[in-house]
């Protein structure tokens, strides 16, 4: 799921717009969670899930799909900060 408050701000602060494909994808980033996760715009190859919203296509490739653990994602924005919440 991605908030409405997150939508506002990828479509004023990142420029997406209605037809933009946005990948979800795992990174390392050390600490004491290993793995984050990052967002960019990008060509779906094999498309594990997604979501619509705002005419914004949102989606996880098959190959970072673990880090989900069978957990729901809600992406969201906090004092200007996209956010990530696997619950």
């Amino acid at each position: 799921m991605v908030t409405n408050v997150a939508i506002d701000c990828f479509q004023k602060e990142w420029e997406y717009c209605a037809g933009d494909f946005i990948r979800i994808f795992v990174r390392y980033t050390g600490g004491e969670d290993a793995f984050a996760f990052g967002i960019t715009k990008d060509d779906p190859q094999n498309i594990a899930a997604y979501y619509i919203e705002g005419g914004i296509t949102f989606f996880i490739e098959e190959t970072d799909i673990w880090y989900l653990d069978n957990r729901n994602l809600t992406i969201d924005c906090r004092n200007g900060e996209i956010v990530f919440d696997r619950g």
